[in-house]
């Protein structure tokens, strides 16, 4: 086992809860966080040996939050896992990895190989740190992925709206649910956005 815990980071409680039993159930001691920001803190207290985070999340995303850590000296070292059923595309999955991230999977999870995937990582051990991403290109890079999945989730609204006006009764709750999660994805979404291209401005 290693010396140190595994770090969960989810906003999805559901999600989070089974990453946790998962781990648990093999042994791992396992802390958890609902988003990036909350997670920095609890690194900053106690780092982790392993990360495993979730992209889309409010306050602080998958990726700022990576990125924070590149940054770090302190930090930089700890392996990441990233998971997403949002940030999937190639260029999704190709920046995730520009950051440092030693696997990206794709939710949900198949669970013999999500457990192959974490005992690999840390029988391997920490390895070599890598580069911290340049700044400007990182937020260039976000900014394309934001943008990427903005316009996806205007497209899921639209769509589902659309969608409502032709249910009966019977079907709607469960679709008015649905797009009530998209829109606060897409909201979250816009706010890291309006972030990213503040700091886009800030660099020149």
């Amino acid at each position: 086992m290693p010396e140190g815990s595994i770090l969960v980071v989810e906003d999805m409680p559901q999600i989070r809860g089974l990453l946790e039993v998962t781990l648990r159930f093999e042994g791992y001691p396992v802390e958890s966080a609902s988003n990036g920001q909350e997670a920095l803190e609890m690194i900053k207290a106690k780092p982790p040996v392993l990360i495993i985070t979730d992209i889309l999340m409010p306050q602080m995303d998958g990726y700022a939050m990576v990125y924070r850590l590149r940054k770090d000296p302190e930090t930089r070292k700890i392996p990441v896992v990233f998971l997403s059923a949002t940030y999937v595309t190639k260029e999704d999955k190709d920046f995730a990895l520009s950051l440092g991230a030693v696997r990206f999977l794709e939710k949900p999870i198949d669970t013999h190989d999500f457990l192959l995937t974490i005992g690999e990582i840390l029988a391997r051990g920490p390895g070599e740190a890598p580069e911290p991403p340049d700044e400007k290109k990182f937020y260039e890079g976000y900014r394309l992925r934001l943008e990427n999945k903005l316009r996806q989730k205007n497209q899921q609204i639209a769509r589902t709206e659309n969608l409502l006006y032709a249910l009966p009764d019977t079907q709607r709750p469960a679709f008015e649910k649905l797009l009530e999660e998209t829109r606060m994805h897409r909201d979250e979404i816009v706010s890291d956005l309006e972030d990213v291209i503040q700091q886009l401005k800030r660099l020149g």
